[in-house]
């Protein structure tokens, strides 16, 4: 069996991060990600083939079947989920799949900024896999960093990833090695 990336996206704490932290307001079409780019990139920077998987709340009882079906055509397979009042269906689904692929080989990639995925994350660290964490990096949980020493890769969903079509309104710490002077001039 050839080895797998799995790319888990908790999509409601990346869309919440992008227009509540990021942008300040609701984004628009334009200002969300183009979710094909993570997949593409989870299979050139780990060159094994993608397996993704976005998890959605489907509390309502509707999709949003243009969303839903917008993801199926670039290769995910939305988890839509629901649950008791009150209850994080997506934390919960996630976590449940992370412990799950802790019983079969591949990689996995975590779209999410999200402490409740620690112990999972962690948990998978031990095996021979490579583990990741991509969202915006300033705002991934600080206990990921944490992990970094254990060998988890944290990526930016914006800078290397370049899941946007246009220039996000971030600040951000610069490398001096990243730092070009052109860009603020």
């Amino acid at each position: 069996m050839d080895p797998v990336t799995y790319v888990l996206v908790d999509g409601e704490n990346l869309d919440a991060t992008l227009g509540g932290s990021v942008l300040g307001h609701r984004p628009s079409p334009e200002q969300r990600p183009r979710w094909e780019r993570l997949l593409d990139f989870a299979e050139r920077t780990w060159g094994a083939p993608v397996k993704g998987l976005f998890f959605i709340n489907a509390n309502s009882g509707s999709l949003p079947m243009s969303f839903v079906q917008a993801l199926q055509a670039i290769g995910f397979r939305p988890v839509p989920l629901s649950g008791p009042p009150g209850v994080k269906v997506v934390d919960i689904g996630i976590q449940r799949t992370l412990e799950a692929i802790r019983l079969r080989p591949g990689n996995v990639l975590l779209g999410s900024h999200d402490g409740d995925f620690l112990p999972q994350i962690e948990s998978l660290l031990s095996d021979e896999r490579r583990v990741g964490v991509v969202g915006f990096t300033e705002f991934i949980n600080l206990g990921f960093a944490n992990l970094k020493a254990s060998g988890l890769e944290v990526f930016d969903l914006e800078y290397q990833v370049r899941a946007f079509n246009q220039e996000l309104p971030r600040i951000r710490v610069l490398t001096l090695d990243e730092f070009d002077p052109e860009q603020f001039l």
